[in-house]
């Protein structure tokens, strides 16, 4: 057993997390000397009790490494541990780390210089909208949208860096090979072959209340800045707020209407000294020596999404929707096309967030 396969081990035992690891360490040396300490050894490290100590001398009984292992293999994910060069290396400046990163795809170097966008998963039109827009501008300065892939603003988050072809980071409260929700199994195949699928949690573990504080720490510490875009008073989201906020790192809130209950959490944070969030901009002159307005060849804040390529169809059926709505019909007349390339072009639109369908069959064009 090699130590990163020990990690892997210790990383699967009950009542063994990061800071125990980081201390039988310094006790023993390497990981498999860990796991082939006896108990009595085992006890006399500071902060190890008799259940931790059970647990890893009896890890045998309760682990089964070698199928974890062929999981890893047969599922194309490999392991990062802290000694690797690939390992995040914000992350490594938190006080729990993660003993070990399931991934799928690749972490590069260039990922250090990574914004997370976080916020419920009950979301307003506005909400959705303004997610989508920042992380396609971040990702148009160069910048990884880290997220935690989750339904609503995480969701938005990761499609405005896919639809830029920009690198996004979708960080998981399971294991790898579950996908919760259900829906977003597309989005994770194309996170992972534009940027990284990870998480600390073994195959086959289901998200529960505890795993997604742990996955929002992971979130919080491999990022440079968190931006909260929608959240009521008890989203999640503000943990990862909060946790960013500890670990020293720039928080930045996106305001909304003044009467919704889903602005409240990101005016509050702005109330308790977090960056109000405007745009791109208000996020990229933090960080001014990382990506200076100079090396950028437009602000971010005009690569909105309305300056991608059209096609020719595309660009017929964007000169027929207007600020006013307008039936598909009367779209089909005014662009002098077929019903069925309407259709498919009114659907790149959307999908480029230039135009969206309201109540009606009617669609009008984005702000």
């Amino acid at each position: 057993m090699d130590a990163r396969e020990a990690m892997v081990a210790l990383n699967m035992i009950d009542h063994v997390g990061p800071v125990r690891v980081r201390q039988l360490l310094e006790a023993f040396g390497d990981p498999p000397a860990i796991l082939s300490a006896p108990k009595n050894r085992l006890l006399k490290v500071h902060g190890i009790g008799e259940d931790t100590a059970e647990s890893i001398s009896q890890w045998q009984q309760n682990v089964d490494l070698d199928a974890e292992l062929k999981r890893i293999a047969d599922y194309g994910c490999h392991v990062l541990v802290q000694s690797d060069e690939a390992y995040p290396s914000l992350l490594k400046q938190i006080y729990d780390p993660p003993i070990v990163l399931y991934v799928k795809g690749e972490l590069l170097a260039r990922d250090k210089n990574s914004i997370a966008i976080v916020g419920s998963r009950l979301t307003t039109p506005y909400g959705i909208e303004a997610a989508r827009k920042l992380s396609f501008q971040l990702t148009y300065a160069g910048v990884t949208v880290v997220s935690g892939g989750a339904r609503g603003i995480d969701t938005a988050a990761h499609q405005g860096a896919l639809l830029q072809k920009g690198r996004t980071v979708a960080v998981l409260g399971n294991g790898i090979n579950v996908v919760f929700p259900s829906e977003n199994r597309e989005l994770f195949e194309r996170i992972a072959g534009q940027g990284a699928v990870i998480t600390q949690f073994p195959f086959n573990r289901k998200a529960d209340r505890q795993s997604f504080p742990i996955r929002n720490r992971i979130v919080a510490g491999m990022t440079l800045g968190t931006v909260v875009v929608e959240a009521n008073l008890t989203s999640g989201a503000l943990i990862t707020a909060n946790m960013a906020v500890e670990y020293g790192r720039q928080v930045f809130a996106v305001p909304g209407r003044i009467d919704s209950p889903r602005s409240k959490g990101c005016h509050d944070l702005i109330k308790h000294g977090a960056k109000l969030c405007e745009g791109a901009d208000d996020i990229l002159s933090e960080f001014e020596y990382l990506f200076p307005v100079s090396n950028r060849s437009e602000s971010a804040e005009a690569a909105g999404l309305g300056s991608m390529t059209l096609s020719e169809n595309e660009q017929r059926v964007w000169d027929a929707v207007t600020q006013e709505e307008r039936s598909i019909d009367e779209v089909i007349r005014q662009s002098g096309l077929a019903a069925s390339s309407v259709t498919v072009a009114l659907f790149g639109l959307e999908m480029k967030r230039l135009v969206r369908q309201i109540p009606g069959k009617m669609f009008v064009r984005n702000s």
